[in-house]
């Protein structure tokens, strides 16, 4: 089996495994895909703008290396980061 094919048989049990849970598929298909899969695109926004201030997040060397051992001094740290971040945002 070529390495596409495996790829995409597991994509496909992945999101059946998914759908028999009852999750929905957020992610898009591929553009190359013969038959493409439904997605939910407002809940695909969502993720990604999450994903994106974690990146931003972590550009802030303080988090990126998690300097503080303590996990509430690290949880303080990103709660400062993403205030900080927002407040430039808007």
């Amino acid at each position: 089996m070529s390495d596409k094919c495996q790829s995409t048989c597991i994509s496909n049990r992945l999101r059946a495994a998914l759908a028999d849970r009852k999750i929905t598929a957020c992610i898009p298909s591929k553009g190359n895909r013969k038959v493409p899969i439904p997605h939910d695109t407002a809940l695909y926004k969502q993720r990604h703008k999450v994903e994106n201030m974690f990146g931003r997040i972590k550009d802030w060397q303080r988090i990126h290396t998690r300097y503080d051992r303590c996990a509430h001094t690290f949880m303080s740290a990103i709660c400062i980061a993403a205030t900080v971040k927002f407040w430039i945002n808007q």
